[in-house]
């Protein structure tokens, strides 16, 4: 058995080896299939951080604004909007709930 468990290892583990091994030369053929460097070219997310500690992002060369998430939050707690499937599901959960509930208590009931 150790010796089973020990060639199933060496085999998965020459397996993710080739993998990673393939990984990297099709990044490799891809590259070289583009044939250039072009400086040009932008990433199209970039993130910089500032001297101050402010972080800043831009998507395709656009900045985006700075936001905070509790800002957010508190725009979403007061605008109270009511999310009709949030609460259709809390709905259906709580019949579902109750009818099993009483099958459950009925069935209890029949054993002595």
């Amino acid at each position: 058995m150790k010796k089973f468990i020990l060639k199933t290892f060496l085999l998965i583990l020459t397996l993710f080896v080739g993998i990673l091994i393939g990984m990297n030369k099709a990044n490799q053929g891809m590259m070289d299939m583009k044939g250039y460097n072009d400086q040009s070219f932008q990433t199209p997310v970039t993130v910089q951080k500032t001297p101050e500690g402010e972080v800043q992002a831009a998507v395709l060369g656009n900045d985006l604004p700075p936001f905070s998430l509790d800002d957010k939050k508190e725009k979403i707690e007061k605008a109270k909007a009511f999310n009709f499937f949030s609460e259709a599901g809390k709905l259906l959960a709580e019949i579902v709930t109750t009818i099993f509930q009483t099958i459950i208590d009925f069935i209890a009931s029949l054993i002595p």
